[in-house]
């Protein structure tokens, strides 16, 4: 007896999902909830588990799309693939008479082949003799004897015949420029997962339904790295986490969303929402895709806190592991290209809210402190936020207080 085994509900929205992998084969014994396959949603990575133990038969292919409810395999009773038949005794080992029939035969055909052999193109030993007078090579002479073999005749009439001389090889001559062979140019297609045709859907549909716009201003990053290296031995004994920049600016922007709240509000229909919470948004680069998961209440969590929650969505989004909630509801979204190489960049709003920050890389520049040409690590940052909700003194002046409380990291302590 066999058991279907069929996309499972995994979302309200989500109709249909894509098959990513297969992790047992076809015909391969499984345990009962042994985890058989990966399916991708336009949002996330779940599990398929086995249901049973069995053998699995695989109907659907890797790559197919499937409505939720749709057959994917069977598992059938058993935990092995039948064997196959036996070979018959009388088939495998042969009979002592067969036995001899073959020796037999290998001898007799042995002793021909050897004696075509000795017989074709080999001289008598008279003949032998005559051409090695002669220095006639026996190779060039043919022979008229029983089998091909060469006579004494043969050999009195053979002729050293002279090698002919090597025709000389024509010089190479380079090809022309145009004719040189580049090299192999091939192209290779793959087809676009779930989750990467949503995020181009989304962030097109996001370039064409608001009105973003992106302001820049820099960061001087010294403060917070005296502080990260005299603290991050003792915060990582301590927490069990390292201490990143991460944690400063979720931090300086929930102090930040605090002051305006419009550049964590969102629009809905014909109303603008108001959040008194900060649910932010971290941009993690994973194996298949850009992933955008939460971090709730940031608001309230401690530095070490907030490196806490960093640490275990990146490590579940390195592992496909993310799931729906840990995915919507945020506010405000931080993405970091500063860890690829950015300098400078405009990103693009994570519909539905109004606004992201974006982080870049930390570079030794000169600046003008009290007057004095001083070399200090800055970094641009860029807000990007929807002009319909947010007007320019509200995202400047966000963006001038997150700079504040990174460049004097006390206020975060003070509240200041």
């Amino acid at each position: 007896m066999s058991l279907e085994i069929k996309v499972p509900p995994v979302g309200e929205s989500i109709t249909e999902v894509t098959l990513a992998s297969w992790l047992k084969k076809d015909g391969e014994a499984v345990k009962m909830d042994e985890v058989i396959a990966e399916l991708e949603s336009d949002k996330a990575t779940f599990e398929l588990t086995a249901e049973k133990a069995g053998t699995l038969k695989t109907i659907a292919k890797e790559g197919d799309v499937l409505s939720i409810g749709a057959v994917v395999c069977t598992i059938e009773e058993g935990g092995s693939a039948a064997s196959a038949p036996a070979v018959s005794a009388s088939t495998a080992t042969p009979t002592k008479e067969e036995a001899k029939e073959e020796e037999k035969l290998a001898l007799t055909t042995a002793d021909v082949s050897k004696q075509a052999t000795y017989a074709s193109g080999t001289p008598s030993p008279a003949a032998a003799k005559i051409l090695a007078e002669k220095g006639v090579d026996p190779a060039s002479v043919n022979g008229n004897g029983v089998g091909g073999r060469i006579t004494k005749e043969d050999a009195l009439k053979a002729q050293n015949t002279p090698a002919a001389a090597p025709v000389p090889k024509p010089a190479a001559v380079a090809a022309p420029i145009a004719e040189i062979n580049p090299g192999e140019r091939t192209e290779k297609r793959e087809k676009m997962s779930s989750l990467r045709k949503t995020v181009a859907k989304r962030l097109v549909s996001v370039k064409n339904e608001t009105a973003m716009l992106t302001t820049f201003n820099e960061v001087d990053m010294s403060p917070i790295m005296d502080i990260r290296a005299k603290y991050k031995d003792k915060f990582k004994e301590k927490n069990g986490v390292g201490l990143g920049f991460m944690s400063f600016f979720t931090k300086a922007v929930t102090e930040a969303l605090k002051e305006w709240p419009a550049v964590g509000a969102r629009i809905e229909g014909e109303e603008v929402v108001y959040s008194n919470y900060a649910d932010i948004s971290i941009a993690v680069s994973a194996p298949k895709g850009l992933v955008v998961p939460v971090i709730r209440n940031a608001e309230s969590l401690s530095l070490a806190g907030i490196e806490k929650a960093v640490a275990a969505l990146a490590a579940k989004a390195r592992d496909n592991k993310l799931s729906l909630e840990e995915m919507t509801g945020g506010t405000f979204t931080i993405t970091n290209g500063g860890v690829f190489g950015s300098m400078l960049s405009t990103p693009i709003i994570n519909s539905p809210q109004s606004a992201i920050l974006g982080m870049h890389n930390i570079i030794e520049r000169p600046v003008a402190v009290n007057g004095q040409v001083v070399i200090r690590p800055m970094m641009y940052v860029a807000l990007s936020y929807d002009h319909r909700i947010i007007d320019g003194r509200e995202s400047v002046s966000f963006l001038v207080r997150v700079k504040q409380l990174l460049e004097d990291p006390t206020r975060l302590l003070l509240g200041v």
